[in-house]
């Protein structure tokens, strides 16, 4: 993967399927990558938050990694997820990224203590200088408490310490303000760091964020309907966005599978990570829908819903 060219399309942070015990099931997750593939998907985002990542040890995020690695072979890059809550934990993942073949890698603000913005640009720059591989930030406030802000980030991006930005902030309006400092939709190519890439997180609003002049998504969603993000995004590249408006409403549809878990049982994250799982059981793809501990499983009620959501979206026959 070279750095000296933006990454484009749709990126799936890919689901980690686990088996009855919790293991990390890798006959799934070598269909899952083939699915994924055969999607049409042009990189893969393994040990993102869609991966559970914050809930895997650190022998399972490397048997995910080297598997996802081994069964990707070099068909389309592969980003490694090194997010941890300080420079020393995180360079330690990157460095078992890096042996295992990644071909970038991709971090988040230092958390769990709050950091100001020369800290957050420290750590960056720490990672990027000891591991020598593209560094994407994925900017995820809700989890970490910090937002990198524009200024930061195009500062980051300026200097090369990053090759791009994983944007889940849920704040269209900084992320439009990122695209105009870099350039703007027509003058992102000679704007002031042509080489760096905007992914948007939001699979709700691909369409929106592409017609701004964002370089892709990284769709949780995309590990279930690939194909579809995939048409999505090459309508709105194209132009066509009657056409991609009209995908992206399929999808928001589909998209309501998250919300298959009752909020009064179980939290949202055991919702959207199980649903997911499960859609792809039902796709033939996973063996198991099991989340990590201590995420509360769905229920055969919960499952159903899903299914519904497939059927609806015309990913499984209506009986």
């Amino acid at each position: 993967m070279s750095s000296s060219l933006p990454l484009r399309g749709v990126v799936p942070p890919v689901c980690t399927p686990l088996d009855a015990s919790g293991e990390v099931d890798t006959a799934s997750l070598a269909r899952l990558v083939e699915h994924l593939l055969d999607g049409g998907v042009h990189g893969l985002f393994a040990l993102g938050s869609s991966s559970e990542v914050a809930f895997l040890t650190d022998r399972q995020r490397a048997v995910a990694l080297e598997t996802v690695i081994e069964a990707v072979a070099g068909r389309v890059p592969v980003l490694a997820g090194v997010i941890d809550m300080t420079t020393p934990r995180v360079l330690a993942h990157a460095e078992t990224a890096r042996a295992a073949g990644a071909d970038a890698l991709v971090a988040t603000a230092p958390f769990y203590a709050r950091t100001h913005p020369a800290e957050i640009a420290r750590h960056f720059r720490t990672v990027r200088a000891r591991a020598g591989l593209p560094l994407y930030a994925y900017d995820l406030p809700v989890s970490v408490h910090s937002k990198l802000s524009v200024p930061l980030v195009r500062e980051l991006a300026e200097d090369g310490t990053l090759a791009g930005l994983k944007d889940s902030s849920g704040d269209e309006g900084s992320l439009r303000r990122l695209l105009v400092e870099l350039g703007g939709r027509h003058g992102r190519a000679e704007g002031p760091a042509p080489s760096f890439s905007v992914l948007t997180g939001s699979e709700l609003t691909v369409d929106a964020a592409v017609l701004a002049g964002a370089d892709g998504v990284v769709p949780g969603l995309g590990n279930v309907d690939p194909a579809g993000y995939v048409r999505l995004y090459e309508a709105a590249r194209d132009g066509d966005f009657e056409r991609a408006a009209g995908e992206q409403e399929r999808l928001v549809k589909l998209f309501g599978m998250v919300e298959a878990g009752p909020e009064e049982e179980m939290g949202r994250n055991s919702s959207a990570i199980g649903a997911f799982k499960h859609a792809l059981r039902l796709l033939g793809v996973f063996a198991h829908g099991t989340t990590a501990a201590p995420q509360i499983q769905l229920s055969d009620a919960s499952v159903a819903l899903v299914e519904q959501r497939l059927r609806e979206a015309g990913l499984l026959q209506t009986r």
